[in-house]
């Protein structure tokens, strides 16, 4: 039996959480194979593939087009939104095309319109797995009434034939799929391997102050030589962890987590315990509900963007360290969750 994975190449996030879900999947069902249609580097893959997963290149949406980790460019946003929107039906037919041929079962997107529009042309059951919709996201610029007009409100027509919606926290959009939403707890990477097992393989003492920085895959220009003399020990993905060690395991060893708050870095800043001081990431239509929501959940604070860029991040970590935890920490077995709903519904 085959479930197709359509996976948004935006950004890092909606990767790292199908991942999860899927090994979760695979554990569950020793049956099921898993075929994965992104445009997400392959490499972020490289933990599952195998011979029950199969990964294949697609566009499978235009996303948001990034000039780096804290701007977006809105006006390219919506022209290629524009642009992939103007053959939408080809591609569903080649889509739905596909899916025949390769005898799937079960559709699921996180969170391409196209998955659900392709599984709907094949005659086949479609879950929606997400945190926000591309329709509320790109109906939040002024900018697609002139350069996209219609994209939002075909986005939407084709969310709206989903079998069911998975919902996960920090959410936005869903009036398309409403009557179909189930809401599932966090979907997030969990260290195995506890703070000072990590902290000893990067070289560490238990006294150092140690900061994570953690931009995703668009990167931004810091001053970690500055940061550096202020007495913070900082670690970036890009240059750790040590060998047999993966990101969550840098979160769970960092006193904090430096970044611009979505999904993922919220997700397991959650599960592994780590603060966050996070920045402005500009005309971001998920922002404000990051802002409102993350206080519940985890100890947070704000770093103007001039400060974060110039590297004055010692006295703001110090003040977010003192913060109290919120009384509750929220659920990560989401993947769990949303395994059980999907091999349900194959």
């Amino acid at each position: 039996m085959i479930i197709a994975f359509y996976i948004s190449g935006h950004g890092l996030g909606h990767a790292a959480r199908d991942i999860e879900l899927i090994r979760a999947i695979l554990r569950r069902h020793d049956r099921v194979r898993i075929l994965i249609r992104t445009s997400a580097a392959p490499w972020i893959f490289d933990g599952i593939r195998g011979p029950r997963v199969d990964l294949q290149a697609c566009e499978t949406d235009p996303g948001m087009t990034q000039l780096d980790s804290l701007h977006i460019d809105i006006e390219e946003t919506a022209r290629r939104a524009a642009s992939f929107h103007r053959d939408f039906d080809r591609r569903v037919e080649a889509e739905s095309a596909f899916l025949h041929g390769a005898r799937v079962r079960l559709v699921v997107g996180d969170v391409p319109p196209l998955a659900i529009a392709a599984a709907r042309s094949a005659g086949l059951p479609s879950i929606l797995l997400a945190n926000f919709t591309w329709d509320w996201i790109y109906q939040y610029y002024p900018e697609f009434d002139t350069i996209a007009p219609g994209v939002a409100g075909a986005i939407a027509a084709a969310y709206s034939s989903a079998t069911i919606a998975l919902r996960l926290p920090i959410w936005g959009g869903f009036a398309s799929v409403s009557p179909v939403t189930e809401d599932i707890p966090f979907i997030a990477r969990r260290s195995a391997r506890s703070r000072d097992e990590t902290r000893a393989a990067l070289g560490l003492d238990g006294a150092e102050r140690v900061a994570l920085s953690s931009f995703g895959g668009y990167g931004v220009a810091l001053p970690f030589d500055r940061i550096a003399r202020s007495g913070l020990t900082v670690l970036s993905p890009d240059r750790h962890p040590p060998p047999g060690f993966r990101y969550e395991d840098l979160v769970r060893a960092a006193d904090v987590v430096v970044t611009k708050p979505g999904y993922g870095i919220v997700s397991e800043c959650v599960a592994n315990g780590t603060p966050l001081l996070y920045t402005s990431r500009g005309r971001f239509a998920e922002y404000p509900v990051m802002v409102d929501e993350m206080p519940k959940m985890l100890r947070c604070r704000h770093i103007e963007q001039m400060e974060l860029l110039a590297g004055n991040w010692r006295d703001e970590i110090e003040a977010l360290l003192t913060q109290p935890e919120p009384p509750e920490r929220p659920r990560v077995d989401g993947a769990e969750v949303a395994a059980a709903r999907i091999l349900a519904t194959l």
